[in-house]
């Protein structure tokens, strides 16, 4: 906003009105010693005048005054998400302060106090070009987030993969960052008269996507308005109405209130219950149009995130690391979604025709003996069983690949005996080995130290962990190339005692039972980030330090995959 007196965008002198004539000639040998001292820096210090450095580049600064007025409540998407937003934070972020009810901090949320204006100009759309499958530009920060490390330069490709399907992909094109390293179905599929039309507004940082059909809103979000830092993601979209499903896994209504709700994807060992995390991450949902259509969208994402829901409709996606990489599906059935969603990231397991049957399991069987009678008992009240289960108490001091020849002793003949009356059986397994048995006598530990394939501490030595053993724990990298024929063989050695049919593949969050590992974990914004999901326990506890190496990145990165891995490598 220009004010009287001022000289530039940059350089503001507030001086009355009437004052001004009888000061010019002072006014001007001020700004004339001013600008000589500047370029006397710049010849000493190789500093720019009227700019400010952030991250070694160079942003010019904006004085641009945020437009807040006619901002309804449900239009208002938080400019200052990370802590207290008071308000001259706020207003330092070039954002509108509007202080209403009181905050809360944890689900439910409510208004933001601290919201973008209806000009906020973060990222500015530079050099678009579409040709008949693509669209790409770059993007570039005008004004920092408020966020450490900025990303200030950008690029966004939209690939058209199919007549259904598109994908939003945006990238430091600078610097390497952190992609999931999963394989999926993201090749170019026969593309004739799409069903969907995309546009980008490069003033306003718009990017829409409608359904050709009916006009319907399938993904509409301001670029301008997105966060885009080292450690913080932030990119909010509308939604066609307020009939949304998915964004697992989560204890609550099967259709999503979007009332102020939040919903933390970051794998946690935890009873179910409402607003909190649970066992798996999957940032996909599936949303009803007002005439029946359905669309879903899919972040590939493996980075702890929020996921926000406002009754505007609309969501915002907060990922602590990684990339923006979304898949768009028009259906425009849900089942063709859904068709779409496993076309991508692959089909789910067929699980075999004996699984669909009645299962008889619970912690506390005390020997086999127990085991053999609870599940007679079941069979003589005329209660249907097909599958037995038992869980850590097996074990031989709950260590994995192993079972007690005291109490459980004629285990390999219970489980013939099962198998002799058409019947199947499956014991729990966990990831976690123990790390305390005497060299040469616990092949799974020997075996993972020979392979040199356990999780370790940032200084190189092998992260300790504490779960259900006498001593520590370790957990194998399922990502370490060697990791499944590691895993293989241990059970593969041990079906060869007891052969069983089936495995109950629990706590790969990693859980742990203190927070990181026995010795702490070291001191370093992956431990704390700028931005915690969830707002409550940090991301360290009870599981792995997030500074704890994997074969080629660190456990903040690979957290939410550890029981993908370990699934596919239990699957062969």
């Amino acid at each position: 906003m220009k004010m009287k007196g001022e000289i530039d965008d940059d350089l503001i002198l507030l001086i009355p009105e009437k004052n001004q004539r009888k000061y010019f000639p002072i006014l001007w040998i001020l700004v004339i010693v001013g600008f000589g001292l500047c370029f006397l820096s710049l010849a000493f210090w190789h500093q720019k005048c009227i700019e400010i450095q952030f991250n070694e580049v160079i942003v010019t600064k904006s004085y641009s005054s945020p437009v807040c007025a006619g901002i309804s409540d449900l239009d208002k998407f938080d400019c200052h998400p990370d802590d207290y937003a008071s308000e001259l934070n706020c207003l330092q972020r070039g954002c509108c302060y509007q202080a209403k009810d009181k905050n809360v901090t944890f689900p439910p949320l409510n208004v933001p106090y601290c919201f973008y204006p209806s000009n906020y100009d973060g990222y500015q759309l530079q050099n678009i070009t579409k040709d008949s499958r693509h669209i790409t530009a770059d993007l570039k920060r005008s004004s920092l987030s408020g966020f450490p490390n900025d990303v200030l330069n950008l690029h966004l490709v939209i690939t058209f993969i199919d007549d259904n399907v598109l994908r939003i992909k945006i990238t430091d094109p600078n610097a390497a960052r952190f992609e999931v390293p999963i394989p999926i179905n993201d090749g170019l599929k026969q593309f004739n008269k799409p069903n969907y039309e995309v546009t980008i507004d490069s003033q306003t940082g718009q990017l829409a996507i409608t359904r050709n059909s009916s006009g319907a809103i399938v993904f509409k979000t301001s670029l301008s308005q997105m966060v885009y830092s080292d450690q913080f993601l932030q990119l909010s979209s509308y939604l066609p109405s307020p009939y949304i499903y998915g964004i697992g896994e989560h204890y609550g209504s099967f259709l999503r209130n979007v009332n102020w709700t939040r919903f933390t994807l970051f794998n946690t060992d935890k009873e179910p219950a409402p607003n909190y995390p649970l066992y798996g991450s999957q940032p996909f949902y599936l949303s009803l149009e007002e005439d029946g259509n359905a669309n879903g969208v899919f972040l590939f994402n493996s980075n702890a995130m929020d996921v926000i829901l406002q009754p505007t409709p609309a969501i915002t996606f907060r990922p602590i690391g990684g990339i923006f990489d979304f898949f768009v599906m028009l259906g425009p059935s849900p089942a063709n979604v859904i068709q779409q969603y496993t076309d991508i990231v692959g089909r789910p397991f067929l699980p075999p025709y004996w699984s669909l049957g009645f299962h008889l399991c619970r912690y506390g069987y005390s020997s086999v003996n127990q085991t053999r009678e609870t599940m007679q008992r079941n069979l003589k009240a005329g209660i249907p069983l097909d599958v037995q289960w038992n869980d850590i108490d097996y074990m031989d001091k709950f260590k994995d690949f192993t079972y007690d020849k005291d109490k459980f002793a004629g285990l390999p003949e219970f489980v013939e005996e099962l198998h002799s009356k058409g019947m199947h059986y499956v014991v729990i397994t966990d990831p976690g080995i123990s790390s305390s048995e005497k060299s040469g006598t616990y092949p799974p530990f020997d075996d993972g130290l020979k392979a040199d394939l356990f999780l370790k501490n940032p200084n190189g030595s092998l992260f300790i962990a504490k779960v259900w053993t006498d001593g520590g724990t370790v957990f194998p990298d399922f990502s370490h190339p060697n990791a499944t024929d590691y895993w293989s063989k241990q059970l593969t050695d041990f079906h060869s005692q007891v052969k069983v049919d089936g495995l109950w593949i629990d706590m790969n969050e990693p859980s742990n039972v203190i927070d990181g590992g026995v010795d702490g974990c070291i001191k370093s914004s992956f431990e704390d980030p700028p931005y915690l999901p969830g707002g409550n326990n940090p991301l360290r506890h009870r599981t792995a330090c997030m500074t704890s190496k994997h074969y080629k990145t660190i456990h903040y990165n690979e957290h939410n995959l550890m029981g993908y891995r370990e699934a596919a490598a239990t699957n062969l």
